[in-house]
């Protein structure tokens, strides 16, 4: 999409110092930058080598303020890298071609909002109803006979997403491919007469807010009598599993290959590393931070507001660094005794 510095200043709020009407069509970074790219610099040290640049234009901070004569326009913004990611969202936003392919399979008692996209060999189940703007990908089966999925307006679904009955999005959610959501739970119950397992009814549901991410080939359960909820403005990576009964916070960040067993409570704000294990029905309070590989014991509660945890089971940084330093002169202090006792020869 070619936008006029005008028109995207207007709508990134920010100040534009140099011509108005010089035009980009995507961003770039400084080493890959054209005559139609937009780049930007968060630190002083770096914005002549932007202002020399082969980009359009430029976004900065403050600090660019005493160049009101470059020559090239230069949008001022307290949060360059925020404006540029917004900017970037702006530009790559092309025009669709939003219509619904011949090969998709939509049933009349589809609710289908306006301007929505809907791609090849796409399945849409009974009853199920799709906001505006919003794009269905390529393969993508979305409910079933077993009860309605709501998806929001301006929503993404890339290729091949499943979404089961009982699946709600708000809008602006984007769901990555090969992501399933609203799945059964692993949740089993043990004859003790024959030692074998039989499922617990997965009946509930999964609720997904606002302007929630989801990565490809995520899997997320739905409740098993109740609901699962991923709230508002939460970011979800790749290759994440989580469990039935699940509850998580606003704006909580989880990346690849974190497993979260069923009925754990994450609160607002929480940041997960990779490989992240929880067990069950833990809790993970506020603002806390779990490193890389942590490990969280069923049913134990974490609390710490921007407080780094890590290791297994998870516990505060400082705290395991003073244990690995403790195991490291444990291990020194014993080869050297080993070493004082060696028979001489």
């Amino acid at each position: 999409m070619k936008l006029p510095l005008r028109d995207l200043a207007e709508k990134l709020n920010c100040r534009l110092i140099g011509n108005n009407s010089v035009t980009v069509t995507t961003v770039a970074s400084l080493q890959s930058a054209t005559s139609e790219s937009l780049v930007f610099v968060e630190d002083a040290h770096y914005l002549e080598a932007a202002l020399r640049s082969p980009a359009a234009a430029v976004i900065a901070g403050d600090f660019a303020t005493a160049k009101a004569t470059t020559a090239k326009p230069i949008l001022i913004s307290a949060q360059p890298r925020l404006t540029f990611a917004r900017a970037a969202k702006l530009l790559c936003d092309a025009d669709r071609n939003r219509s619904i392919h011949p090969t998709a399979v939509v049933p009349a008692s589809a609710k289908i909002g306006k301007n929505v996209a809907i791609g090849a060999r796409a399945i849409l189940g009974e009853h199920v109803m799709v906001g505006d703007e919003t794009t269905i990908g390529a393969g993508s089966v979305i409910g079933d006979d077993g009860g309605e999925v709501k998806i929001g307006s301006h929503c993404r679904i890339d290729a091949n997403v499943t979404m089961y009955a009982g699946t709600t999005l708000g809008d602006r959610v984007v769901v990555q491919a090969g992501a399933v959501l609203g799945s059964a739970g692993f949740g089993y119950v043990r004859d003790a007469q024959t030692g074998r397992y039989e499922q617990s009814p997965q009946i509930g549901r999964l609720v997904i807010e606002d302007d929630v991410e989801i990565g490809a080939n995520s899997t997320i359960d739905r409740g098993a009598l109740d609901e699962t909820r991923i709230r508002r403005g939460t970011k979800i990576d790749n290759l994440v599993h989580i469990g039935h009964n699940v509850q998580i916070g606003e704006n909580v960040v989880i990346a690849a290959q974190t497993g979260l067993s069923g009925s754990v409570t994450i609160q607002d704000n929480v940041v997960m590393g990779g490989q992240v294990g929880i067990g069950d029905h833990v809790r993970i309070e506020e603002g806390a931070i779990l490193g890389a590989q942590s490990g969280i014991p069923t049913s134990k509660i974490i609390r710490g507001k921007g407080v780094v945890f890590w290791g297994t089971p998870a516990r505060p940084l400082k705290e395991y660094l003073k244990e690995l330093a403790f195991v490291s002169r444990s291990a020194k202090s014993k080869g050297a005794a080993a070493k004082d006792v060696r028979p001489k020869t």
